[in-house]
């Protein structure tokens, strides 16, 4: 539906973009949703055909060159960053794939439900949580939870998100938190499966197998598909990265679609950059 001040898409309702989902698996089709970290990154996403644009704190350290992880360490204020990114390059020049922004659900000194507030005042058509704790595991994130800043914070901002009728699709990295954002209300859920391997800046080495890949999402699909039949599914991360293996996990797995970050934005910039700077490094004077 129409922006009624602009013309244009965004912001979507939250079943707008479930119809527009529903419609893409319908047709048989892969939903494919991807993050940038900038606007031209956005605008030509756009293009491609993406269903969903998702806005988090990563992208700009992504497109700074340096690795997604930044995202979660102490570089800056994570949720500011995401709105930042949205008013100023992306929200401004998506004309009409619904835009998704990523929220730090435990960031303690933030009143969640006016977050949300400001961000669906903004034009977001939903939330994601990122930075998520969902992928942070041994000590640290026992202490993370046992002071309050661990992953029930986040599914504690899906339920409020559900209350405001904001679209949730959500990250999670185990069964049990897949059935925990499947009770709070969650859209869309995310089989996180690790960091995303190759590139400049990305990991050397697969967290898991791609057999470990498929076995692990279709783990999280089977624990909360019985909560919400209507939820849709989606993986990323580990050894998902190029289109080929993406048709390989929806082979072998009951998942709708692909998150596409690091394996789309960042690796689409590095190799197109530097073929076409070889490009032009080969022209000769003398012809």
């Amino acid at each position: 539906m129409p922006n009624p001040w602009t013309g244009k898409g965004n912001p979507y309702t939250r079943e707008e973009v479930r119809e527009r989902l529903r419609n893409t698996v319908n047709q048989q089709k892969s939903i494919i949703a991807a993050g940038a970290g900038t606007g031209i990154s956005a605008k030509f996403i756009e293009k491609g055909g993406a269903d969903l644009i998702i806005i988090y704190n990563s992208g700009r350290f992504r497109m700074s060159g340096h690795g997604s992880t930044a995202g979660l360490m102490a570089y800056g204020d994570a949720n500011a960053v995401a709105m930042e990114i949205g008013e100023f390059e992306v929200l401004p020049v998506v004309e009409e794939v619904p835009v998704i922004c990523g929220v730090h659900g435990s960031d303690p000194r933030r009143r969640i439900w006016h977050h949300l507030l400001k961000v669906k005042e903004m034009g977001f058509s939903g939330i994601n949580n990122f930075p998520t704790h969902s992928i942070v595991d041994g000590h640290f994130r026992q202490v993370l939870e046992e002071t309050g800043m661990g992953f029930e914070k986040e599914v504690e901002m899906i339920r409020l998100a559900n209350k405001m009728e904001l679209f949730s699709i959500v990250y999670v990295a185990k069964p049990e938190e897949a059935r925990q954002m499947a009770e709070a209300g969650a859209d869309a859920i995310i089989s996180h499966v690790g960091t995303t391997v190759g590139g400049s800046v990305g990991v050397t080495g697969a967290t898991c197998s791609m057999d470990e890949a498929v076995a692990r999402t279709q783990e999280i699909i089977d624990a909360c598909s019985s909560i919400n039949p209507n939820l849709f599914f989606l993986a990323h991360g580990g050894p998902i990265n190029t289109p080929e293996d993406v048709r390989e996990i929806l082979r072998q797995t009951t998942a709708h679609g692909f998150v596409g970050a690091s394996s789309l934005e960042r690796m689409g910039v590095e190799q197109s950059l530097t073929d076409l700077t070889r490009d032009f490094k080969s022209i000769r004077l003398d012809g």
